[in-house]
């Protein structure tokens, strides 16, 4: 079918907040077959949300809206629905937000954040600094599985630090940490005792937390090769040996699935030694905190690492692993590779489309074997391309 004759989708919007904001979004909105035509997407201004009745009903004409309502909730758990627009005070964006990504199937999220020495967002108390709401949303979420793969492709060996004989022909492991238990949640206080400053942490986990997460890793590994690597201190610690003892009983109800214990000292000198033998590393907080953060760093650039946080049911976040890079904001040189394996993640994991997934993985690869680099992957040889030239490249060859 010739895609210029073509009928364009509809995106239906609803828009929450009709105050200054509101009316550059609407501007927006009515600009897009203008500005991108054919326009792949038309928007269908639905529904705009205001507490005040006047003030909704006089955006409702004002704005080209087919509807208005003064409930907030008439947008978000509207099926209808395609677009949640945000446009309210700060005070409330959090709760809508969440509210919107409960009624998802999955949330594929940005990297969000600025420059911390010129941005003015980092001159605000940290409650409201653009961190803030990424937490709120995880809290609000609950999601307590840190799902963090860590893959060298063939393509960028080079840039791995690691010596070829180790690498071999590449590696590819998730690393499974829990999210919102252990030493970083526990109680803590600082004291002076009989004259000497004294600093306490402390490190709990329940069997319910490490039970949920366990099965997460089980659940990846069906999916996968079949292994899980539990990492603990089981030798020093009691938390590790419950963990351990908690694993071992998850691990009956996945027989397929081979299950090895691995003290933490010993997995983080085998990831640097010999980083092929992993599958799934299951992990606590603060260890998983640590490997995850070792490990990206032998797949040679972290503009290369998706992610995705999970609850107990199918949905999940998925974010890149990198930050924002305001230094290079729209100059068209990020790499998207990583929010795009985010985005399989998200089809993998919360959608159930595997092959869908695999469609989009084996379309980066191509890519990347075709010789096509941004710039932090970049190598004599290969050919330089923007942010925009590589997701397109990519979109071709799935």
């Amino acid at each position: 079918m010739d895609q210029n004759n073509a009928s364009p989708k509809k995106m239906n919007v609803g828009l929450i907040g009709a105050g200054f904001m509101a009316k550059a979004h609407s501007i927006a909105y009515a600009g897009m077959p203008m500005f991108f035509w054919p326009a792949p997407i038309i928007p269908v201004k639905k529904i705009i949300v205001d507490m005040n009745e006047a003030i909704a009903r006089e955006a409702k004409d004002k704005f080209a809206f087919e509807s208005y309502s003064t409930d907030w909730h008439d947008v978000v758990n509207n099926p209808e629905i395609d677009v949640v627009d945000i446009c309210t005070p700060n005070n409330v964006h959090a709760e809508i937000a969440i509210a919107a990504a409960k009624a998802s199937d999955a949330v594929l999220m940005g990297s969000i954040g600025g420059n911390t020495s010129t941005s003015p967002w980092y001159k605000l108390e940290p409650s409201k600094r653009p961190e803030a709401g990424l937490l709120a949303i995880r809290k609000g979420l609950n999601l307590f599985a840190n799902i963090r793969p860590a893959y060298l492709y063939n393509d960028l060996a080079g840039a791995c630090p690691l010596k070829q004989e180790i690498i071999g022909d590449g590696f590819d492991m998730v690393i499974v940490r829990e999210l919102t238990g252990g030493l970083y949640f526990g109680e803590r206080h600082t004291e002076t005792v009989n004259g000497v400053e004294q600093a306490t942490d402390t490190l709990v986990y329940s069997e319910k937390e490490i039970r949920r997460v366990a099965i997460k890793a089980f659940e990846i590994a069906m999916k996968r090769k079949k292994k899980v690597t539990s990492v603990d201190k089981a030798n020093v610690l009691d938390s590790s040996r419950l963990w351990r003892k908690v694993v071992a009983e998850v691990a009956k109800d996945y027989p397929e699935v081979t299950l090895e214990n691995m003290l933490v000292d010993n997995c983080a000198m085998q990831l640097v030694m010999n980083p092929r033998q992993f599958d799934v590393i299951l992990t606590e907080n603060m260890f998983g905190d640590i490997l995850s953060d070792e490990a990206s760093m032998i797949t040679g650039s972290i503009g290369m690492l998706s992610s995705a946080s999970l609850n107990e049911t199918k949905l999940g976040l998925y974010e890149p692993s990198h930050g924002s890079a305001p230094d290079i904001a729209g100059q068209n040189k990020a790499n998207p590779i990583a929010t795009i394996l985010s985005a399989a993640m998200m089809l993998r994991f919360s959608l159930d489309l595997d092959e869908e997934a695999n469609a989009v993985e084996a379309a980066v690869q191509k890519v990347l074997t075709a010789g096509y680099r941004t710039g932090d992957i970049m190598s004599e040889g290969c050919t330089l391309v923007g942010t925009k030239e590589m997701g397109d490249l990519i979109a071709k060859e799935i």
